[in-house]
């Protein structure tokens, strides 16, 4: 299942995607939970099941969700409920992350290739501790943007990077992990541009205390959420947890960048999670990002020498594409 979440007006709601049309999955829980001609309230629906992609997962309700799906596959779901469609062409709606206001969010650090890259870039051996424990940083799970304008201040525009990643989404809460249970934890994944101000970055981390500011102002996820049991044909099972063989794209302006898979991440989701839940509780709906692959940022292809001192500017159309995970298109507005 592929879960969004769109725009309504001023309303953000949950729905799947069939086809070439968005299932609305309140709409659709209303038209299932029917009984004598009465239709249930979205009122009372939201009581029952939530209303958003976060709630759904967190309240156990994804079963009844596929419920849904499956009456839509077989034509047994209305078309209408209460004069509102159950159906939208994807076209006629406008994408919002799939997750807007994820409980919290962390980015991994987990692709050899970019950590060595950016290091040899910086004249730094790679550092022993990475084969030791997998590492993350906190981000601004208020500061996601999901497909279309990601919106910049003239600071950010001081040597503006894209990171081509992928992300896992929780499908239930616990703490302190084993690498099984946190691999069964795993619901879905979705793409993730872990947008970086360079100049404002560099500066703050020789303060010791990582990315802040360089990082806080956007992350963009999307375009959808997409189940594990969909990723099955290209998942491999291993004592680390789940590895996913999904490849990887960044262009930016129609020119193809960076070129990655997800496969080849040195440590897995799994263990990213088992140790981020270490004496921590994680909540069903957090966002955990792998971090940047080889090749998948400006940062490092510049200090290759791959491209000359490329940077994003106001205009710059950047698209992230994974396998099965679908096309993430941003561009960069100067507010």
């Amino acid at each position: 299942m592929k879960l969004v979440t769109y725009r309504a007006g001023s309303d953000l709601r949950a729905g799947f995607i069939l086809g070439d049309r968005i299932v609305d999955i309140e709409r659709g829980l209303r038209a299932l939970d029917a009984s004598g001609g009465k239709i249930p309230s979205p009122a009372d629906v939201t009581h029952r099941y939530g209303s958003t992609v976060v709630d759904l997962i967190a309240r156990g309700s994804m079963d009844r969700v596929r419920e849904v799906e499956v009456a839509a596959i077989n034509s047994r779901l209305a078309e209408c409920v209460d004069e509102q469609s159950t159906y939208l062409p994807i076209g006629s709606t406008s994408l919002a992350a799939p997750i807007p206001e994820p409980p919290s969010m962390r980015d991994g650090y987990a692709f050899r290739q970019h950590v060595e890259t950016a290091r040899r870039n910086r004249g730094l051996e790679m550092i022993p501790e990475f084969d030791q424990f997998p590492v993350f940083y906190f981000t601004n799970h208020l500061g996601v943007t999901g497909p279309g304008d990601v919106y910049v201040e003239e600071q950010h525009c001081e040597r503006l990077d894209y990171e081509l990643e992928a992300a896992v989404v929780l499908g239930s809460s616990g703490r302190t992990f084993t690498v099984k249970q946190a691999d069964d934890a795993i619901f879905g994944l979705l793409i993730m541009n872990d947008w970086s101000a360079r100049a404002l970055q560099m500066e703050e981390m020789k303060l010791s205390l990582g990315p802040a500011k360089g990082k806080d102002f956007a992350t963009s996820l999307g375009p959808h959420l997409v189940t594990v049991d969909e990723l099955a044909p290209y998942t491999r099972q291993t004592d680390r947890g789940r590895v996913f063989d999904l490849g990887m794209r960044a262009f930016v302006n129609g020119t193809h960048l960076s070129t990655g898979n997800l496969s080849n991440m040195t440590w897995t989701f799994a263990e990213i999670i088992a140790r981020a839940s270490y004496g921590v509780s994680l909540r069903a709906g957090e966002v955990i990002g792998s971090g940047t692959c080889g090749t998948g940022c400006l940062l490092e292809l510049n200090g290759s020498k791959v491209t000359n001192n490329l940077w994003l500017k106001p205009g710059d159309e950047v698209v992230l594409e994974v396998d099965h995970l679908g096309k993430l298109v941003n561009r960069i507005v100067k507010r």
